[in-house]
């Protein structure tokens, strides 16, 4: 079975990224949708709530498993079978900095591949962190989120 890992913090999903996740689908059995907890930062929603929100966005992709984790995305990634690790490349600065960790992950894991889809032109724009702000300020966010996401802001 080939499995792959679309890791994240999903701080909240936006529309973006289930673009490349449904992109993705066609190449793998699975994918394992990851949400990475991290101590050292300070969520906007709690783990429990995006949680439920990408298990609303992705209820009716049967190929789509949705898991929380913590420490490295290399040790999630072998704990799950997964042999690749799908990213989203926006622009160059994300491709130079996931190259760096891909680079890093199969030095600790030579199995595993990475795997490069690029933003759609009309999504490059769209970010976690510019929705977040977004939400912040009470602003209409609608267009940046799956509609199943909305429901939960």
């Amino acid at each position: 079975m080939k499995i792959a890992l679309f890791p994240g913090s999903f701080d909240p999903i936006t529309i973006a990224h289930v673009d490349i996740v449904k992109r993705a689908l066609p190449l793998f059995d699975k994918i394992v949708v990851g949400i990475g907890l991290n101590s050292s930062k300070q969520s906007f929603l709690p783990a429990a709530k995006r949680e439920e929100i990408v298990r609303a966005v992705f209820a009716s992709t049967p190929k789509i498993e949705v898991r929380l984790y913590e420490g490295l995305t290399i040790s999630f990634a072998k704990e799950i079978n997964a042999q690749h690790i799908v990213r989203g490349i926006r622009s160059v600065a994300d491709f130079e900095y996931e190259r760096a960790i891909a680079q890093i992950n199969q030095t600790m894991m030579p199995e595993m591949e990475s795997i490069f889809i690029l933003s759609k032109p009309e999504y490059s724009a769209i970010s976690s962190t510019i929705v977040r702000d977004i939400l912040r300020n009470k602003g209409d966010i609608s267009k940046f989120l799956p509609e199943e996401a909305l429901t939960f802001l």
